[in-house]
């Protein structure tokens, strides 16, 4: 440990810590998980992750069981979907999002039975390439909000690669699902690592956990004591220390190039969550089929971190929990990187961490003044980028500058529209800046 260790730490000095110190608001942190019951309908989209749909695998009428695949990851980048109750296909219909998007959804009615699927078994693991193909038939993402195909971050060259990295950080405010993850399942996380170590020839893990969250770090550090291994990182609690290129960049120094992957310097990351799920997986043959969420807000009656399974609409979860007053905002995910939902008969998904439902006086739009060029958005993006500037670029459109500015790099974190006293949309227009430059930079690609 001490050898290892010692290399990360002397490569940290003199790495700035950017980012801003924001309120916590975990008031769930210390509540144990409680468990919803079945809901009246679970409605599974058919995209709950990054990269291709899959096809939808039942027709309507079909009867299905826990753990039953219905939806089939046809393409590379992609991750299978599986039935979380015993029951009934209902419907195969087009759901819509805030953001304008369309998905094709199953919706299940749940008989109440929860028969598990008989073909359901612990996967044959005996290599690294039998982990790999068995994660690619679990359902599993990125759960930190990412959602990207687990399997596929696994199927990579690990040539080069000296370190396993396991977000727990955990950095937006509200949210407590992964902390709970540590101190209530740290069995699985550790079956995780070590089950990922002994295959890949990977010869270190280090769990990052931000300094706010004491009682994982110690039961963690404890019971990997055994295993010079895996060891602890204490990071200080600042925002947004868990988006993946700040971590790495604040546990071991490392930089990844613009347009690469990190991979590229020698580390893999995975959340603690996602880690957990996979050893847990590994285990008991179960797919991906629930979710630990966050459920807080002011307008939120009984707070708590509450497993769902996956495609319980908004509305029934928010019953459960009770309401104080009609929510003006109902967000998915954090308050800096959440969405906001129009629609409460949307599902809860896969990748999704946190339900927040707010009353009026937290969510009154301040109003926006003229940029006083005070700096504070350059001086604490994580990323060392220029807020203003790219938004000033994108209102013209200009390509080159945008490009030069590097906006595609901008992890949306919300840490410029916080600190600015202006409040300024910076967050936004970097937002539309980093999608544009991308699309721009296709369509000439495509011209060659």
């Amino acid at each position: 440990m001490g050898r290892f260790l010692g290399g990360v730490l002397k490569r940290r000095r003199g790495v700035e810590l950017r980012g801003v110190s924001i309120p916590h608001n975990k008031a769930t942190a210390e509540q144990a998980t409680t468990y919803m019951p079945l809901p009246s309908q679970v409605i599974l989209p058919m995209h709950q992750h990054v990269g291709a749909a899959c096809t939808p695998q039942v027709k309507r009428r079909a009867h299905v069981d826990v753990g039953t695949l219905v939806g089939h990851a046809d393409a590379r980048m992609s991750a299978d979907i599986f039935s979380p109750v015993s029951g009934t296909v209902k419907e195969i219909r087009s759901i819509h999002y805030s953001n304008g998007r369309s998905d094709e959804a199953l919706v299940i009615v749940p008989d109440g039975e929860q028969t598990v699927d008989p073909a359901i078994a612990p996967p044959e693991v005996t290599d690294y390439a039998s982990l790999v193909e068995a994660v690619r038939h679990s359902g599993i993402v990125g759960l930190g909000g990412a959602g990207f195909p687990t399997w596929l971050k696994m199927d990579s060259d690990l040539t080069g690669i000296d370190c396993w990295l396991v977000n727990g950080a955990e950095c937006e405010p509200y949210l407590s699902g992964d902390y709970r993850e540590m101190v209530e399942r740290p069995e699985t996380i550790l079956h995780g690592i070590r089950t990922c170590l002994d295959l890949s020839g990977v010869p270190r893990s280090l769990i990052c956990i931000e300094d706010n969250k004491p009682k994982a770090i110690e039961l963690l550090r404890a019971m990997a004591a055994d295993d010079e291994r895996i060891d602890v990182f204490e990071l200080p609690a600042r925002y947004p220390q868990g988006a993946s290129r700040v971590i790495l960049r604040n546990v071991t120094g490392r930089s990844v190039p613009r347009g690469g992957h990190l991979t590229d310097v020698g580390a893999l990351l995975f959340n603690v969550t996602t880690m957990s799920e996979m050893g847990r997986f590994i285990q008991d043959g179960m797919p991906l089929t629930k979710r630990r969420i966050t459920v807080m807000g002011d307008a939120v009656e009984h707070p708590q971190n509450l497993e769902v399974y996956i495609g319980t609409p908004i509305a029934e979860i928010l019953q459960y929990c009770g309401l104080k007053e009609e929510p003006r905002k109902v967000v998915i995910g954090g308050p800096m990187m959440g969405v906001t939902q129009s629609e409460l008969d949307a599902p809860i998904v896969r990748q999704n961490s946190g339900l927040l439902a707010f009353a009026h006086e937290v969510v009154e739009r301040p109003q926006t003044t003229a940029c006083i060029r005070c700096s504070a958005c350059i001086d604490n993006c994580p990323m060392r980028l220029a807020p203003i500037d790219i938004q000033k670029a994108y209102m013209r459109r200009d390509v080159d500058d945008l490009d030069e500015l590097m906006a595609d790099l901008c992890v949306e974190c919300g840490t410029c529209s916080y600190v600015c006293p202006a409040k300024q949309p910076l967050a936004q227009s970097t937002k539309f800046a980093r999608s544009f430059l991308r699309a721009k930079k296709r369509e000439a690609q495509g011209r060659r």
